[in-house]
């Protein structure tokens, strides 16, 4: 078996020949490798081999794609793969293909190659390791058949660097036991939903409870003590020798919105639970009790009212929100009672401030940034605050055949000029991270004859930084103004939602920072543009949060969101070495 340390000490040739096979037919990359050593860890390595083809020039990346062979392709049918390609795709059953799989394989393939001029590039091994089904490759295949060349070439060269990565892992005997450990669990906790159209668990269902129940289980295994709280939070606490010590928490919700993905707020209980259940195994204890919750509810699919979970542990759950009704005439109050749990516990769940030390919660990033600079994690310097507001636009509906263009009020055009508008003045600072969105526009009761009399629309605007959101609000209230007093067209503007912006805390960013380093991974700061529990733990205590790369683009909310198991292996081993670490705030 191959060793790091013999990769570090042999000569530039000797080095080259052992990492021939992780890139196909490209030692360029291997030789501009040896250059680097020493490497200090395996992660080091994967990383200065992706970053070597990232800095590539167009010719060497396209060359590198090329010498990819086909899926079930003419290379495949001769016997000419390599033998790390051959295994690949036997373990994906493409060696099994039916007549039907073997043809439209082909099609894609023709279609694919038309486009793009070089080969569907896919980790057949899949974000865990174990192998994609043959169905799971051809919906790949057709979806990505759709993106643009640019794009597409940028998603084979990562498909090709997780190629890399996984067989990296072989070569070395390397095996990322603990990201597997999340990813299972995902994965079982994953097929219990409210539906069979997808996942979908939210507060106190039939899913949502058994899935709490199953996370209290995984914690008590790891040698937690464990227990689901009055309001459905799963806590578990791993505690230090000494009873006085104070307690650090970490963790995130375990609910979900409706057809979401199997990774959004779960990676962040999995993970810790993992890492505590290898502490436990070791023997190892920590100088502070550690906590890890399980928030019930933060995205408000049910009951239309989010952090549910963490303002109960913060002492702010407002206890009037127990009468609001489901879909189906069911109240809060009644699903929590229906569960077990006695609702007038609630305000008791409040945790002490002096009691905490801080509060640090891991998230699959849910955006392509980290996607786009190939690095496993990033640290996240705050939460964007965001402002939300109703607007209603009335015009005048009339006849579309006989209203001169001069003459209208038409409601619709207004809110598309409006809408241009947030686009173009939300893209003049991204430092800040600001966006704006309108997310749902409707003209009611239109008709293709008429002209629009009146227009409903959202809007959503977000930045890291208040004070740069807070100027954005106002351009567009103001242009909002401008459009319907040029246009004789009335507006209503309502708030909806208003929540400042939450900074992570220095000392915890340095912390994490440290830890990243000794990962073998280059920091990152990115700002969170989605919100998260730790905005509502940072009213108790100083917060932090470590973001892990998601993939498919960065699409998350979604069945298709994914993280891999080495991500979550990496997000794992910062997390371990930062609690080994760990210098509370002085």
């Amino acid at each position: 078996m191959t060793t790091l340390e013999q990769l570090n000490g042999c000569d530039a040739n000797s080095f080259v020949a052992t990492l021939h096979g992780i890139y196909e037919h490209s030692p360029w990359i291997p030789e501009r490798a040896a250059l680097e050593r020493p490497f200090s860890n395996i992660t080091k390595l994967k990383l200065a081999m992706q970053d070597i083809v990232r800095n590539a020039s167009n010719e060497e990346q396209l060359g590198l794609i090329r010498a990819h062979p086909e899926l079930a392709g003419k290379a495949a049918i001769s016997g000419q793969l390599t033998a790390e390609s051959t295994g690949e795709q036997a373990t994906a059953g493409l060696n099994n293909c039916s007549a039907e799989e073997f043809a439209r394989l082909q099609e894609l393939n023709a279609a694919y190659n038309t486009k793009f001029t070089f080969p569907f590039i896919l980790a057949v091994k899949g974000a865990d390791g174990q192998g994609l089904s043959r169905s799971a490759i051809i919906a790949a295949f057709s979806r990505r058949l759709k993106n643009q060349v640019a794009d597409e070439q940028a998603e084979a060269l990562r498909q090709i660097g997780r190629i890399a990565e996984m067989r990296t892992n072989d070569l070395l005997g390397y095996t990322p036991t603990l990201g597997a450990t999340v990813m299972r669990w995902a994965e079982i906790i994953g097929a219990w939903s409210d539906d069979d159209s997808g996942l979908t668990c939210a507060y106190m269902t039939d899913a949502h409870r058994r899935t709490a129940a199953q996370i209290a289980d995984w914690m008590r295994e790891a040698g937690m003590t464990a227990g689901i709280d009055a309001v459905g939070n799963v806590v578990g606490r791993y505690l230090s020798d000494n009873p006085h010590a104070k307690t650090l928490i970490t963790g995130s919700h375990y609910d979900t919105v409706r057809n979401g993905g199997k990774y959004d707020g779960r990676e962040g209980i999995l993970l810790p639970i993992a890492i505590i259940k290898h502490l436990h195994e070791h023997g190892e204890k920590l100088p502070f009790h550690l906590e890890v919750i399980g928030f019930s509810e933060e995205e408000g699919v049910r009951f239309k009212s989010t952090f549910l979970g963490s303002n109960a542990v913060i002492g702010q759950f407002d206890m009037t929100l127990l009468d609001n009704l489901d879909r189906d005439g069911i109240s809060m109050r009644a699903a929590l009672e229906s569960a077990g749990h006695d609702v007038s516990l609630i305000p008791s769940l409040a945790r002490n401030p002096d009691d905490l030390l801080g509060y640090v919660e891991v998230h699959i990033e849910q955006g392509p940034v980290l996607l786009q600079r190939d690095l496993p994690v990033g640290i996240v310097t705050s939460i964007a605050g965001s402002c939300r507001y109703l607007v209603q636009l009335k015009g005048v509906a009339s006849h579309s055949g006989t209203t001169p263009m001069t003459m209208r009020k038409d409601a619709a055009t207004a809110a598309a000029e409006i809408v241009l508008y947030v686009e173009q003045r939300c893209a003049q600072d991204q430092q800040a991270s600001l966006v704006g969105t309108v997310g749902q526009l409707q003209v009611p009761n239109g008709s293709t004859n008429v002209i629009p009399g009146a227009c409903l629309f959202s809007l959503d605007i977000r930045a890291a930084d208040d004070a740069i959101r807070d100027a954005a609000v106002n351009d567009v209230l103001a242009f909002i103004d401008a459009v319907c007093e040029r246009r004789f067209v009335e507006s209503s503007v309502e708030k909806m939602v208003s929540a400042s912006a939450v900074p992570c805390a220095p000392w915890l960013m340095a912390q994490l920072t440290a830890a990243t380093e000794r990962a073998g991974v280059r920091p990152f700061m990115l700002a969170s543009g989605a919100g998260h529990d730790a905005m509502a733990i940072a009213k108790a205590t100083d917060v932090a949060m470590l973001f892990t790369r998601c993939g498919n683009g960065g699409i998350s909310h979604n069945p298709m969101e994914t993280m891999t198991a080495d991500d979550a292996e990496v997000s794992a081993q910062i997390l371990l070495d930062f609690l080994r670490n760990f210098i509370p705030k002085s």
